[in-house]
Formats: C-alpha cells, structure tokens, sequence
C-alpha cells in the first residue's frame, strides 16, 4: 500500500472524527467524555483507527522541515 501524503491523512483525520462523534452522539454518549468511558467495540475500532492517523499524520509532519 502507498503511503498518503500529508492531505489525504487530514482528510482521513476528518473524515474519522466526524464519523467518530457522529456514532457517538447516535449511542447516547457526549464526544468529550471519549477518554472517560469504555467504547462499544465498534466505536473502539474507530477510535483507534484515528488514533493512528493522528500518529501518522504527526510522523509525517514532523518529518517536513519546509
């Protein structure tokens, strides 16, 4: 698989959180409280899987000395 770039990590970044609260508000629970609660599995999934973008997109970012 290629590596994204930059952009398409912050779209992706995006796209996940909106996802992310989207799910959250649908099940009842505030996104804020997220480091609070123990997530169904489906929301686990999908926090994690922002979780690594973040820390791609972070890698990646900081790798740029533009």
């Amino acid at each position: 698989m290629a590596e994204l770039n930059a952009h398409e990590l912050q779209d992706r970044l995006r796209t996940l959180d909106a996802e992310f609260e989207r799910q959250m508000r649908a099940r009842g629970f505030d996104p804020a409280q997220t480091e609070n609660i123990a997530l169904p599995s489906t929301l686990a999934r999908l926090y994690a899987e922002r979780e690594r973008t973040k820390a791609q997109l972070e890698e990646l970012e900081g790798g740029n000395n533009d």
